[in-house]
């Protein structure tokens, strides 16, 4: 894996808002095709060999945590144990999920966390970064199926038969949101889907036919959200979800994949696995360096790193829900002329196959919501 430099192209934005990516310069820079990531095809091979081990082992783990009655270690509220339970038994089916890794190519690229109810960066991993490859480096190939993927994953969603209603729902005024989610929109129209769109503010109760409804007081009974289940499950509505009248992608049983307690209980049932960190619910276990991460943390709040070189803290408004404490795993950091860079390994999951990838960076050794999108290529 090396971090070249790469004169961006002269119509870049163009090309971005053409793809319908236009927070590509938010905090400043979001978007950076000042340089470039470049792999084997052999290493190519190993992370999307390691990202399906990896989703089997965290279904697997699932499986564990359902059967011996364990949520309460994940912080989810006691009344919708028996819902995530419910949801896992019917496997009902998911779209995608996101593993974070460090790794530098060399070694053994090692699970940082799996963002499996709510990832974003899609619609940059997905199509803009191959509209870069195609104006830049069109000789070069990209670990990038993630637009057909989708599709694919659509369908057999929707199985045979005419379109079907299924609501895209996401917060209003965040454009980071909003492009994500209206891509994956987009993805579901060619595949067949009657999809529309619908803030999660708007998202209503009918108490008399006891339904999900949108502005028009249609039932929704299938939706998307770009909205955590773990603040649904702490709403006013929340109640409302008990009662199982949508099917909900994410599911519910996603809950348990999207959060850190995950670490523990993956390291506990594969101990020793190269590719997992160890991770406890105590720091006790660690007589060297160590992260401390809430259990529902999004964008490295809370996230402490323990490390001989000093300690780095990041603020936030999370850790009443507990703490996981996970082996420390340094990202690969590159000298460059703004400064130090560390970049993180986002692989992407589609369904039950390893479908991309794209890479964050940031000026701290914990990756923010202030990271920076950079574009990859292999030979």
């Amino acid at each position: 894996m090396r971090r070249e430099a790469s004169a961006p192209r002269a119509n870049w934005k163009a090309r971005c808002e053409d793809a319908g990516f236009s927070f590509h310069s938010m905090d400043g820079t979001y978007w950076d095709e000042s340089a470039c990531y470049a792999f084997s095809a052999g290493q190519v091979d190993r992370l999307e060999a390691v990202t399906e081990d990896l989703h089997r082992l965290c279904l697997a783990a699932v499986d564990v945590v359902v059967k011996e009655r364990r949520m309460a270690q994940f912080a989810i509220p006691e009344p919708f144990h028996a819902l995530v339970a419910e949801s896992w038994r019917r496997r009902d089916p998911s779209l995608y999920g996101r593993f974070d890794f460090s790794w530098d190519g060399e070694g053994d690229p090692k699970m940082l966390e799996y963002n499996a109810d709510t990832p974003t960066a899609l619609l940059e991993a997905s199509v803009v970064q191959w509209h870069w490859l195609e104006d830049v480096r069109p000789g070069s190939d990209q670990f990038n199926s993630l637009h057909e993927k989708l599709i694919e994953r659509w369908r057999a969603l929707k199985g045979p038969g005419p379109a079907r209603p299924l609501w895209f729902a996401c917060v209003r005024d965040n454009e980071e949101d909003f492009g994500n989610t209206e891509y994956l929109r987009d993805t579901a129209l060619q595949a067949g889907w009657d999809a529309r769109a619908l803030w999660i503010e708007d998202l209503g109760w009918d108490a008399a036919t006891q339904r999900f409804v949108d502005l028009d007081d249609a039932a929704v009974e299938r939706i998307f959200k770009l909205y955590p289940w773990e603040w649904m499950v702490r709403e006013a509505f929340a109640p409302h979800l008990l009662l199982q009248t949508a099917h909900w992608i994410e599911p519910a049983w996603k809950m348990l994949l999207s959060n850190k307690a995950l670490l523990a209980v993956l390291w506990e049932l594969n101990y020793g696995h190269p590719n997992l960190l160890p991770a406890y619910f105590t720091p006790a276990r660690f007589a060297g360096e160590y992260v401390k991460k809430p259990l529902l943390s999004r964008e490295g709040a809370n996230v402490t790193l323990n490390r001989r070189l000093g300690v780095v803290r990041e603020p936030g408004g999370y850790g009443a829900e507990g703490w996981v404490y996970q082996g420390y795993a340094p990202l690969p950091g590159y000298e460059t002329p703004g400064g130090r860079r560390y970049a993180v390994i986002g692989s992407w999951i589609v369904g039950d196959a390893a479908a991309g990838m794209g890479i964050r960076e940031d000026d701290s050794p914990i990756t923010k919501n202030t990271s920076r999108f950079v574009p990859h290529y292999f030979e």
